[in-house]
């Protein structure tokens, strides 16, 4: 081909990476890579291996150790004897070891990329000027928290030892989400890179070895699926974060129920990209390049939804088209490509089925008429349009490089298709008027937004989803709570069995009047409600005198309360701060002006002496006033990443909350639960000290009278057991808080399984609800919210 023809086409020439540094460190290693363990790399105790292969030539790449009960236990041993070491290391002797490992990871950005593209198919351009450079960022944000843990962060302490799993399509970013902030705040790490891709996680190990890392402090297992299960099940490991699909996630949700594990999740995404017509259409059409083609849409938050209006849809779809078809797919070391190889045949396979499935049920198919190179995984990028929203390709995650389009008249329509997902991870909002950007922004069901904007990463940026993509947030200040757990709950003993209650005492009538009859009912809606059942229970004083009866609540008394929260939805999201001040405020006054009732209430049904009963009650409205405090001050905020724009971090409500009381301090310990997520905007469904309920249905009444919308605190007695496991297994329920029995803690973490709803357990460990540092304040209103970050670029 001429010069001339080059100009007349302006057709792109291959422009390769040299990959002979990459080639030659993997010859080193031409006899297989061990697990690095205390410092070093030793072989499989089984002397198990697999091969790993090339996606873009299918070529085998490198031999890996099969990581076995042997190998972590090994190295769990190591983490652990390193851990308590590394944690008394002044802040900013952890954080001089961050710096040095950012400034290793610059200094072999070069070998560190290329590895990457070769073991994971994607372009070299995304791991040189994406991954590895913020990967880099990541260990010095980390290294600034570590250096000022000790005044940010006094009264939390590090988790212990952690188990990590990454998946294999951000395998070194990864990495470095994870590991960075739980060694700057004192962990120490065990980390399970994908099978597919774990060759940088073990050229990071050769490169903190040399940087000087502690032995111990850091070690990688490499195995499958059965490695990774390992880790998890694991009993001396303190966390596990994963970062992977939907499916395994459940299934980690299942195995550490009950075995107090911190667990974070980031989970799939079916991500919503929302354009108005008054959006600027060329600018949205290169959002959708990096939305959906960016790492062949292997990406958990790819805007792989687009939603667009409908007077622009036929222009849009017409200009995103012609982009299509400027794509190049290639080798991933060719620098001019845009896209590079599928990591696998079989996720090649499982992209192809879909698309095929989204045809047959009636979408339309446009793929860029590019030419693929031989050999290897690659798909064209791909666009199917008149998407139904219940099509399977518009609700499951192909994970490939296809976007699926669907239309839109109004913008609470396309709230309602955006939000018509199980999923909740992130999505894009493009429009050129900020007050309708940002109004869709906060009612989308998704843990970061992006407006005018999408896939924009920072380490001071928290990063997680809500729904069934899991829960937790990683980078940032809320991402180091998740490596942090409160001294004041170090220690906590486990809950003393409750004293079985006397039978009741038989009374002998007399011809005195009875007492008119008061069954207490359960609360719902804002009203006083019959138990479906028509069952009672009887409460018992410590001497066994009945003392009153409480309605048994069952499958439709939960459900129906779910459904009253649930209609307090917009009257709660209305509610302003300062009215939800304001209504605490007045519960708190109505509490006190009935003190004494309450107090004699307590000594009635827990023996309790009248001066405990009274300090309860104190505690209770004291209480009431710190959440009526802080529910106009629990605030966000303004992340500023280095970009030209800002990331707004607002804490939002969960939505409806269930709520397990402790058996013990009935009144206190409810209040403790309920005025936190009251506070932040949440509908609770309470059930009450299983024992001693009487406090609760006693409190209804000061509700009634308190300016509490209908249905933002729902009561059901009963079970605690029985109805936890209605709560744990609603889809409709968005979180559960449970304090009870180590029973009713794995009860409750086994069936939240099902919609990977968040809890909040104490896994039996008794709480002394009198200590303001243990029972009080952030610890509970960081757990009533999540965190959306909201992306606002600025300037042209």
């Amino acid at each position: 081909m001429t010069v001339a023809k080059y100009f007349d086409e302006m057709s792109y020439g291959p422009a390769p990476e040299s990959d002979i540094e990459a080639r030659d460190w993997l010859a080193r290693h031409a006899f297989g890579f061990g697990h690095f363990i205390n410092g070093a790399f030793v072989a499989s105790a089984s002397g198990k291996n697999f091969d790993t292969f090339e996606p873009a030539t299918g070529k085998v790449l490198a031999k890996l150790a099969i990581g076995g009960a042997a190998d972590v236990d090994n190295a769990v041993a190591a983490a652990r004897k390193a851990q308590a070491s590394w944690a008394r290391l002044p802040g900013h002797a952890r954080a001089r070891h961050l710096y040095a490992l950012a400034r290793m990871i610059q200094r072999h950005a070069r070998l560190i990329a290329v590895v990457e593209a070769i073991d994971n198919g994607k372009p070299i351009r995304e791991t040189r000027d994406l991954d590895v450079p913020l990967a880099a960022r990541h260990f010095y944000h980390h290294a600034g928290w570590a250096q000022i843990q000790d005044t940010e962060f006094a009264d939390h302490v590090p988790v212990g030892v952690v188990g990590q799993i990454i998946p294999w399509n951000f395998p070194f970013l990864m990495l470095a989400w994870k590991v960075a902030p739980a060694l700057a705040l004192g962990n120490a790490v065990i980390l399970k890179p994908a099978e597919y891709t774990s060759l940088t996680a073990l050229l990071f190990a050769e490169l903190a070895s040399a940087a000087g890392l502690p032995q111990g402090v850091l070690n990688i297992v490499t195995g499958e699926g059965e490695t990774g299960a390992l880790l998890v099940g694991h009993e001396d490991i303190d966390k596990i974060a994963f970062t992977g699909s939907t499916e395994v996630g459940r299934v980690i949700r299942e195995r550490t129920a009950g075995s107090g594990k911190s667990l974070t999740l980031e989970l799939g995404g079916k991500s919503p990209f929302v354009v108005f017509d008054d959006a600027d259409i060329d600018g949205a059409v290169e959002g959708v390049v990096d939305a959906i083609w960016f790492n062949q849409g292997q990406v958990c938050c790819a805007g792989s939804r687009l939603l667009v209006q409908e007077g622009i849809a036929d222009l849009f779809h017409e200009r995103l088209k012609r982009r299509m078809q400027t794509l190049r797919v290639g080798q991933p070391l060719d620098k001019c490509i845009d896209m590079g190889a599928i990591i696998a045949p079989v996720q090649l396979t499982r992209i192809e089925a879909l698309v095929k499935k989204g045809v047959s049920e009636g979408a339309t198919l446009h793929q860029a008429k590019i030419d693929l190179p031989k050999g290897g995984s690659f798909y064209p990028p791909t666009l199917l349009c008149g998407v139904q929203p219940t099509s399977i390709v518009a609700t499951e995650e192909i994970f490939g490089p296809v976007a699926v389009s669907m239309t839109f008249r109004t913008p609470e329509e396309a709230i309602q298709l955006a939000n018509h997902t199980r999923y909740g991870l992130a999505a894009s909002v493009w429009s050129e008027t900020i007050g309708l950007a940002l109004n869709v922004a906060a009612k989308l069901a998704a843990g970061v937004v992006w407006v005018n904007a999408t896939n924009l990463f920072d380490a001071a940026v928290g990063f997680g989803g809500k729904r069934e993509s899991g829960f937790g947030r990683e980078g940032g200040r809320e991402g180091c709570y998740e490596y942090l757990k409160p001294k004041a709950w170090v220690g906590r003993k486990a809950r003393a069995a409750m004293p079985a209650l006397s039978q009741v005492k038989p009374v002998a009538g007399d011809f005195a009047l009875p007492s008119i009859d008061r069954t207490a009912k359960l609360f719902i809606g804002g009203k006083q409600a019959r138990p479906d059942g028509n069952y009672s229970r009887v409460i018992t004083s410590a001497k066994g005198k009945a003392i009153g009866e409480v309605g048994e609540g069952n499958r439709k008394d939960i459900r129906n309360a779910v459904v009253a929260a649930q209609a307090a939805s917009a009257r709660s999201n209305a509610t302003t701060t300062h009215n939800r001040a304001q209504i605490l405020y007045y519960i708190a006054e109505n509490l006190s002006g009935r003190a004494d009732e309450f107090a004699s209430r307590i000594t009635a049904m827990t023996g309790a002496s009248a001066a405990n009963a009274n300090a309860e009650v104190d505690a209770a409205i004291s209480r009431l006033f710190t959440y009526a405090a802080w529910a106009d001050k629990y605030e966000g905020s303004i992340h500023q990443p280095p970009l030209r724009g800002v990331a707004l971090a607002v804490p939002e409500a969960i939505g409806v909350v269930g709520v397990i009381c402790p058996p013990e301090a009935p009144l206190l310990g409810f209040i403790s639960l309920v005025a936190p997520l009251i506070a932040t905007g949440n509908r609770v469904v309470a059930v009450p000290s299983e024992p001693f309920p009487l406090s609760a249905t006693d409190f209804y009444s000061v509700l009634e009278t308190s300016d509490v919308p209908a249905g933002v605190v729902n009561i059901v007695t009963g079970s605690a057991i029985e109805l936890a496991k209605i709560l744990a297994a609603h889809n409709d329920v968005d979180a559960l808080w449970a304090f009870g029995s180590a029973e009713l803690s794995t009860t409750v973490e086994k069936l939240s399984s099902g919609n990977l709803k968040r809890t909040f357990v104490d896994n039996g460990k008794a709480t002394d609800w009198m200590d303001r540092a243990a029972a009080e304040g952030a610890l509970y209103l960081r757990r009533a919210v999540d965190v959306k970050n909201i992306w606002i670029p600025y300037g042209e």
